[in-house]
């Protein structure tokens, strides 16, 4: 059987290492990349964030988006026999924070080069800088390929082009064009991890990291929350809990909606009064603007005092009461009103994609088109951040390569 993927990423990389584990196959990895795994480069700030170490059941309370199609992939190759592949393959892997797994290495190239050394092994024929123009499926029911190299057919056909997130990696969103050419329905694209833009925001605190703070968005339909750590950039915030709340404010509708942070999340607003008062009686004489350093980063001080509208020198010993529960209200809903989410190309993941409905969740075979796979950020499926999306992507990949590599000897 003479199989095609595009797609050099990990789902792509997985599934040609598996289905040329049959020596009956011909495996043709095509990819428009002068390399491959080019998004793998960039994940996990170089490192490559492979998984996430944790259990089944739990893996799929972190996917957002249809966490149920995953179920059979994920349970059929797991966080841990990720690590256990890449062992085989000679590449270390050491667990950290949050159960994050990266490799021993820390380097993100040494991922796609003991993937390189599977598909070499294999006779994997590796087609770089190709650029597939056209699909189409034959009367024969083979798939005929344009290319800028010319004319490819094959038996089978694989799709893991990717979503349409970081663009110059090579994620150009064609892989719908494709599908949606064999009849696919595409969930609209839209980006998920991604920083929050927001209005009236000068761009001051660019650079302010906030830990240990709740930060939430009150929509019209909805409000959700998150406790950890945020950034402050030049154009609105990122960090860990706003690329979570990203990943679900993507189905919400986000007109005159707000990010609020409590910046002082583990204190009662009566808590947050009783210290005031206290504090306030033992420094009479101290200034506002300098009693707030000891509240917060003093970097955040000058926009809380504007925000507040109150003098930054006024003694403590002269705040009124509605002035002093002013301050507590700030400190519990330091808000701005959002602007949107970021473009898709600055988003982690795409979330939206090809209607899973429209595929067996087995083996990612197109229910529409026999012997067409659709696998990885392609599928409308994704998951927080942590090693989640990589491992779906793997998962998927590897469901799709274990049915080509096997397909002969079932007799299909």
């Amino acid at each position: 059987m003479k199989i095609v993927i595009i797609g050099g990423g990990p789902a792509g990389m997985m599934c040609a290492s598996i289905c040329s584990q049959n020596p009956q196959n011909e495996v043709v990895l095509l990819d428009s990349n002068e390399k491959l795994g080019k998004k793998l480069y960039i994940t996990g700030k170089g490192r490559c964030n492979l998984t996430n170490l944790v259990p089944p059941q739990e893996f799929l309370q972190n996917v957002v988006t249809n966490p149920k199609f995953l179920y059979s992939c994920i349970y059929a190759f797991t966080s841990q026999d990720t690590r256990n592949y890449f062992d085989s393959l000679g590449l270390k892997t050491i667990v950290e924070r949050g159960n994050r797994v990266f490799p021993s290495s820390q380097k993100a190239s040494d991922v796609t080069k003991a993937f390189v050394s599977a598909l070499t092994t294999n006779n994997v024929k590796i087609n770089l800088n190709c650029q597939v123009k056209s699909i189409n499926k034959q009367n024969d029911g083979s798939f005929k390929l344009v290319t800028k190299s010319g004319p490819i057919t094959c038996d089978a056909l694989v799709i893991a082009t990717g979503g349409s997130s970081y663009k110059s990696t090579g994620s150009t969103g064609d892989g719908y064009t494709f599908c949606k050419s064999f009849g696919h329905n595409i969930v609209s694209p839209k980006p998920s991890l991604v920083p929050i833009l927001l209005k009236k925001y000068d761009g001051k605190l660019a650079g302010l990291s906030l830990k240990n703070v709740t930060a939430c968005i009150r929509a019209k339909d909805k409000t959700i929350s998150e406790f950890g750590e945020m950034l402050f950039t030049h154009n609105g915030v990122s960090g860990p809990i706003v690329l979570t709340l990203s990943a679900l404010a993507n189905k919400m509708d986000l007109k005159s909606s707000v990010f609020s942070i409590d910046l002082k999340p583990s204190l009662s607003i009566e808590q947050l009064d009783n210290r005031l008062l206290r504090d306030f009686e033992e420094g009479k004489t101290k200034q506002l603007k300098n009693y707030l350093k000891t509240l917060m980063p003093t970097s955040l001080v000058q926009e809380f005092l504007i925000k507040l509208k109150t003098d930054e020198n006024t003694r403590l010993c002269d705040i009124t009461k509605p002035q002093r529960e002013s301050i507590i209200c700030l400190l519990k809903d330091f808000s701005y009103d959002i602007l949107s989410l970021d473009n898709i190309d600055y988003a982690i993941v795409t979330s939206g994609g090809v209607d899973v409905r429209e595929v067996n969740p087995k083996n990612m075979m197109s229910k529409l088109v026999p012997n067409l796979f659709i696998v990885g950020e392609l599928l409308d499926v994704d998951a927080y951040t942590g090693g989640f999306n990589i491992q779906i992507a793997l998962s998927t990949g590897y469901a799709a390569g274990l049915y080509l590599r096997d397909a002969q000897q079932n007799g299909e």
